[in-house]
């Protein structure tokens, strides 16, 4: 998976805001692309499982584990600082794909968040 480090390196010093936007545009573009697949349900599921694993890391994601609500999510994202936006969202990234392919292989997983992401 592409780290959210390279997706906004292009930015000299990129704000807050801007990392919470494209983080959550990332999740939504995850959400359009795997629901059809798995369904809303099943996204919603890895996705707040994914949350409480990262949260064991990043104990302000916590806030943000009430099922697919990228609103509240963003608002948790813009309070902190870059360094730590971009590893939180890195980290929930990688544990939702390590969760995705326990069910459908890596090798589907890979391709179909590839796909979703980019």
């Amino acid at each position: 998976m592409v780290s959210l480090v390279h997706k906004i390196a292009n930015n000299n010093d990129p704000h807050a805001q801007q990392i919470a936007e494209a983080i959550v545009l990332r999740w939504q573009k995850i959400e359009f692309g795997l629901c059809p697949i798995i369904g809303r349900r099943g996204v919603a599921a890895l996705y707040k499982r994914s949350l409480h694993l990262t949260s064991q890391t990043y104990p302000w994601l916590a806030s943000t584990d009430n099922g697919i609500n990228f609103a509240a999510f963003k608002v948790a994202l813009e309070q902190q600082n870059s360094a730590d936006a971009i590893a939180a969202g890195d980290a929930l990234l990688e544990t939702f794909y390590e969760l995705f392919s326990t069910l459908v292989g890596s090798s589907l997983s890979e391709r179909l968040l590839f796909s979703v992401t980019n």
